[in-house]
């Protein structure tokens, strides 16, 4: 595979466009509500009509808007239908030769579309997953190419610290500088890896990228390592998600056919391999040292750090690790430079990050904006606020390990430290809006008990912590707590979070512990009234 082969490819798909395209979304939520017989029925009915030389009915990864699934686009009108069933594909087509609709139609207008911004997410939706040169059509495999052929390891690795890129699995750490430590770290064997192991509740944003563009996960992948030095990857992707491991292995074996990945690519002297590990659903298999355990075949538990991966991870070799929107990132960044990357986002905190809005919302599903966005246009203008005229009254960031940011800071903008100063933390997308209904008790209560099931049991804080944790929100669920438990209460917070082994005990106090901090009266509401007072005001009785 030379450039001109690349090229060759991305002009025949491109020629061979027809005037219109019915897109169908494909991805799993859609699927779920039978967009596959959809599908099946469009590409029938287009027969049937005499459409087949000007119509195209083309699969396609996620459209973002998940309440309204399935959704199927027709271009170039610009029209989006909502809620397509199977038996509405006639009507559907009938539009193309001009026919009217009752079908419910979507506003291409609205805030949810129209204030996104895609970078990880400009394919999905609009490329064929399933077919490598949709991909290469939408430029794929230019930025490995230009890295390979016109830039040093150092010059990739340089460009990435330029362009401020920071790892979008939770923790924000510059993914530049890790690079740059697998780089320098001298060893005959070195490996990368693809974090797929998305765990937590309400969060769907790394399968959908693979489900909807996973070449530019496995090019992402490709650069990184001709940076590190790398010959081998491996994608950990857990057993939950089907259809990202259907379109992954697809992906790699076109990949693999073409060229792009394997010996000698682009003609180069590097070569590289990927492949796919499945996990078994632990949530503690998120974190880096427990994955590299689970691939390695042993059980899937905490090392103690130092050393860190980039130094001894992978059968104790160097090891890169990054998440699948930090892959996704990547190509976009060599293609079109880091300073494009740079002057998107804050100053600490670039680019855009992919979100999965759920919960108490009306418009639910993925969004990308640029870092810095102000919550409130999040949850309010683009999510169309809580439904059946209700109040937001927290967003819940992070997952198990972030933090409840209560409606009185949703003009907080979006970024790592912001986050950081509520309480709560980015992590890899998640964002569960709760409306005046919920109660924060039991909130804390939930992600309390998903911590204490997920522990792997490795270190007493974590294993002891979370049940004790667990109990004593039991309890003043249950009216039978004091002032004296909740002290205990927190007490056990602030024990958990600075002596436990992995980041997974670290901050499995943090839900609890930003309830407390901004919705501390539900607690008080809930104590023993002879113990705390008659109106919960914390004056215990003398």
């Amino acid at each position: 595979m030379v450039i001109d082969d690349l090229n060759a490819i991305a002009e025949k798909e491109r020629a061979a466009r027809k005037k219109t395209v019915i897109r169908c979304c494909m991805a799993a939520g859609c699927m779920s509500s039978s967009s596959d017989s959809v599908k099946k029925n469009l590409e029938q009915a287009v027969k049937d009509a005499g459409l087949s030389d000007e119509v195209e009915v083309r699969g396609v990864g996620c459209m973002k808007l998940c309440c309204e699934g399935p959704l199927v686009g027709v271009d170039p009108k610009g029209a989006l239908y909502e809620k397509v069933t199977p038996e509405d594909v006639t009507e559907l087509v009938n539009t193309i030769k001009g026919g009217k609709t009752k079908l419910k139609r979507g506003d291409l207008n609205h805030p949810f579309f129209k204030k996104q911004l895609s970078i990880v997410l400009a394919n999905s939706g609009e490329i064929d997953p399933e077919r490598i040169e949709a991909y290469i059509a939408a430029d794929g495999y230019q930025a490995l190419h230009h890295v390979l052929r016109e830039m040093t390891p150092k010059e990739v690795v340089e460009t990435m610290v330029k362009s401020g890129l920071r790892g979008r699995g939770g923790a924000g750490f510059p993914t530049g500088i890790k690079w740059g430590t697998v780089a320098k770290t001298q060893s005959q064997q070195k490996y990368v890896i693809c974090n797929a192991d998305e765990g937590d509740p309400g969060a769907f944003m790394d399968r959908s990228v693979l489900e909807s563009d996973p070449h530019s996960v496995l090019e992402g992948m490709a650069i990184a390592a001709y940076a590190v030095g790398a010959n081998q990857g491996f994608i950990y992707c857990r057993a939950e998600y089907p259809l990202a491991i259907k379109r992954l292995q697809n992906a790699i074996k076109q990949a693999k056919t073409l060229g792009l990945l394997g010996s000698g690519i682009f003609e180069s002297p590097f070569s590289f391999s990927i492949d796919i590990r499945i996990g078994a659903g632990a949530f503690v298999c998120g974190e880096e040292t427990a994955l590299m355990g689970s691939v390695e075949g042993k059980r899937g538990v905490p090392r103690p750090r130092p050393p860190f991966p980039a130094e001894s991870g992978l059968w104790g070799c160097p090891t890169l690790i990054n998440n699948v929107e930090t892959f996704a990132n990547v190509p976009p960044i060599y293609r079109k430079g880091a300073e494009w990357f740079a002057s998107i986002g804050t100053e600490k905190s670039k680019g855009t990050k992919v979100f999965a809005l759920a919960g108490k919302i009306n418009n639910t599903g993925l969004i990308e904006v640029p870092m810095g966005t102000p919550m409130r246009q999040i949850v309010e203008e683009m999510g169309g606020g809580a439904p059946d005229g209700r109040k937001i009254k927290a967003v819940q960031t992070g997952g198990p390990s972030g933090g409840c940011i209560p409606s009185q800071h949703l003009d907080t903008p979006v970024d790592y430290e912001s986050l950081g100063k509520l309480g709560s933390i980015m992590g890899s997308g998640g964002m569960i809006v709760m409306d005046d209904s919920t109660k924060m008790v039991d909130v804390a209560r939930f992600f309390m008990d998903f911590c204490m099931d997920e522990s792997c049991g490795k270190c007493v804080p974590c294993r002891a912590g979370t049940v004790q944790m667990l109990h004593l929100l039991e309890k003043i669920l249950d009216r039978k707590a004091t002032a004296r438990d909740l002290a205990k209460l927190e007490e056990l917070c602030d024990m958990v979070k600075n002596t436990s082994l992995c980041g997974l005990g670290q901050t499995a106090p943090n839900p609890t512990l930003s309830t407390l901090r901004f919705f501390r009266n539900e607690y008080e509401e809930l104590l023993q009234p002879d113990q705390f007072g008659p109106h919960g005001n914390g004056v215990a009785k003398k």
